[in-house]
Formats: C-alpha cells, sequence, structure tokens
C-alpha cells in the first residue's frame, strides 16, 4: 500500500470507531445507545452511517476536497445507508477538520523520517504523540478560518440533505434558499458563519476556540484509560502533558500515579466505563446546545447542573480510595487519573436513573456526543487501545 493511502485509511478508520465506540457506550443519559433506541432513530443507524461515511473520512484525510464539499459527501453517505435521519451531522463537522489537520501532520512526519534517512520503520502509520495533539487542533483550526464562501454555501445544502435541527444562523435562514446566494454576494465563510453561532452553538463554538473540548475529552479518556489500566500518564498520549506535568502539577500528578489499584475489580477492557465518564464530565462542565435548540438553555443547564451533582456524589462517596483526591474542579488529564481509580460501578445506579429521567422527557445531550466522538478520534490517533 502506497504509505500516504495507509496514513488516511488509519486516520479514517480512526474515525470510524470513534463514532462506534461512542453509541455503544452505555449507560450514556438520553442517547442513543446499545441498550436503548429513539422512536425514529435507533443504534443500528447510527453503526450504518459509522460504517457507509469511511469513504468520506479518508477522502479528507488526504486532503483532497474542501470542507464543505467533504460534509457535503459525509451527510449524503450517512442518509444513504440508513433510513433514522440525521445520526452525525454535529461529529462531521468535528471530524473532517480533524482528519484533515491529522492526514498533514502524519504525512509531514513520514516525510521528515525519510528525509532524515530513518526511513518508514516498522509498518503502519506513525501515531500523534508529545505535542502533537495540540498541534492537531491548532492545524484543525487552522483548516477552518481558512474556509470560504464555497464552503459556506456546501454547508446549507448539506444542512438541507441531513434534516438537522440546529438554530439558524442570524443574517441567513438555514431554511431559505435565497441564504446562499447571499452568502456568496457577501463572501461570508463557513467559518463566519461559526462566529455567528458560536455564542448558542457547541459545535460552532469548538470551530472558533480551536477545538479545545475535544482534545479535553480526548485528555480525560486517555487518563482515565491509563489510571485504569495501572499505567502512568506519558507525554506520549496527550498533547498537553508537557504542561500537565510541569513542576506544579508533578507532585498531584506522582500521589495519583503511586496508587494502584484500590482493592476495585475491573471487568472488561474499560473503554466503555471511559467514555461514559467523559461524557458524564463534559456535560457537567458545558451547557449542551443540542439540548438548548430543541427545548431552552434553562432546560440544557438542568442537565448540566445534574450532571455536576452526579459527579460530585460519587466523587465524595469514594474519596477514600483515591487519597482524598477530588476531580470535580480538573479537567482534562488530572480529573481522568483520578475517575480511573474510582470505583465505576458506584455510579452506575444514578447514571441509570438519570438515563431514565432524560429519554422519559426526550431529552438527549447531542451535541456533547459529537464532541466525544472528536475526542475518541484524537485519543486514538494518539495511540488509545483497549
Amino acid at each position: 500500500m502506497n504509505p500516504y493511502t495507509e496514513i488516511s485509511a488509519h486516520i479514517a478508520r480512526s474515525a470510524q470507531l470513534a463514532m462506534l465506540l461512542e453509541v455503544s457506550a452505555s449507560p450514556k443519559p438520553g442517547n442513543v445507545d446499545r441498550e436503548h433506541d429513539f422512536p425514529d432513530t435507533s443504534y443500528e443507524h447510527f453503526l450504518a452511517s459509522s460504517v457507509g461515511v469511511y469513504p468520506v473520512l479518508e477522502e479528507a484525510a488526504g486532503g483532497r476536497k474542501g470542507i464543505g464539499t467533504l460534509l457535503v459527501h459525509a451527510v449524503s453517505e450517512s442518509v444513504a445507508w440508513q433510513k433514522g435521519g440525521n445520526t452525525h451531522f454535529g461529529a462531521f463537522l468535528l471530524l473532517i477538520p480533524l482528519a484533515m489537520a491529522a492526514g498533514e501532520i502524519l504525512s509531514e512526519k513520514r516525510e521528515d523520517r525519510c528525509t532524515d534517512g530513518s526511513g518508514p520503520g516498522i509498518s503502519g502509520p506513525e501515531k500523534l504523540e508529545g505535542g502533537d495533539l495540540e498541534a492537531l487542533v491548532s492545524r484543525a483550526h487552522a483548516l477552518v478560518r481558512a474556509t470560504d464562501s464555497g464552503d459556506a454555501v456546501e454547508f446549507y445544502r448539506a444542512f438541507a440533505a441531513g434534516g438537522v435541527r440546529v438554530n439558524s444562523v442570524e443574517e441567513f435562514d438555514l431554511e431559505a434558499s435565497a441564504s446562499t446566494a447571499e452568502l456568496r454576494e457577501q463572501n461570508v465563510s463557513l467559518y463566519d458563519l461559526m462566529e455567528i453561532s458560536k455564542g448558542y452553538d457547541l459545535i460552532a463554538n469548538e470551530w472558533t476556540t480551536g477545538f479545545r473540548r475535544c482534545l479535553e475529552g480526548a485528555e480525560t479518556v486517555l487518563a482515565f484509560m491509563q489510571a485504569r489500566n495501572g499505567e502512568s500518564a506519558s507525554e506520549e498520549n496527550s498533547g498537553k502533558n508537557s504542561e500537565i506535568n510541569s513542576e506544579k502539577n508533578s507532585g498531584k500528578n506522582s500521589e495519583i500515579n503511586s496508587e494502584k489499584n484500590f482493592g476495585i475489580n475491573h471487568s472488561g477492557t474499560g473503554i466503555n466505563e471511559a467514555v461514559v465518564y467523559t461524557f458524564l464530565k463534559l456535560l457537567s462542565r458545558h451547557r449542551d446546545t443540542f439540548i438548548q435548540t430543541k427545548f431552552d438553555a434553562e432546560t440544557a443547564d438542568r442537565a448540566s447542573s445534574r450532571a455536576r451533582s452526579i459527579l460530585s456524589t460519587w466523587e465524595n462517596q469514594d474519596q477514600n480510595s483515591v487519597s482524598g483526591q477530588d476531580s470535580g474542579s480538573d479537567t482534562g488529564l488530572n480529573a481522568g487519573l483520578i475517575a480511573g481509580k474510582r470505583d465505576f460501578g458506584a455510579l452506575l445506579p444514578a447514571l441509570r436513573e438519570f438515563d431514565s429521567e432524560l429519554l422519559e422527557q426526550r431529552i438527549n445531550p447531542g451535541s456533547t456526543a459529537d464532541v466525544i466522538i472528536a475526542g475518541l478520534f484524537i485519543a486514538l490517533l494518539g495511540g488509545l487501545r483497549f
């Protein structure tokens, strides 16, 4: 296989696996998972979409088309393979620029190895390590900033094809055909649309702030898995580890990493628990704008408050088993390191109750799920295995 084709395939598989892991994780309060469906959208619809979009993810990693065109292709492939409607629109908006950025970075790493005479080395593409994860989101941010009015027009086409529930962008009605002509006339880029929407749309906010929540999700998953499996948090698995493992944090991390398993019996690979915990953590910290769009800001804030309360109770109940450390105010690496050592089984009753409450009220944190997919994608590129 051509080495650059191999890189694109590796990136596409990572994105595909991220989508599959997210929808399979359970209990994930309010959302479709392997244990329950929505009336019109099922677990199998998400699986079909994840598989069907593979060629588009490979195209994105190869950098052969623009973001807007790739978004239209992704939505078209998604709906061609299933009848459950919009399953991954928000995730595509995050995955496409991240996949494009990953393709550029991994190709550069491959070229550097060939140039310095070290050769291709072992089979398979390089993984992202050290500062690469930070570089990934920075590169993706540069790519979205470079979008143009053509990408904005394609976004409107994708919106129509996917039957997406979003807020209309103030000046440009997403359901009005005349808006596309206005976008071209005023030279409004897709990034400009995201700037307009960032105050009330979580995905737009990720575009404009440099995919920070996606990176937070990746770091939390990686650290949770490292702690659960008795590993130390290594620099090669997080773009911010060099910062987090700095002098001010080294004492805290050393204490956490010196602990063993605290008598907790873990089963399975741990990836389900990592995804569920990270989902709850991000929901507790960031308002889910899909809920806000479907209901209102108050409903979205209540869901986040409930998630915070559940995490706080769990952390306080189990604080003795992690040397009294409280992960409630921590994000990313530190939160995952602490949570990965806790008794996850103690969290399940409250999680299931929360899940039932949201399902009964048809409240689903869809934007948080999209960010989790992107975070898993970054983590897998960073070497996450289970």
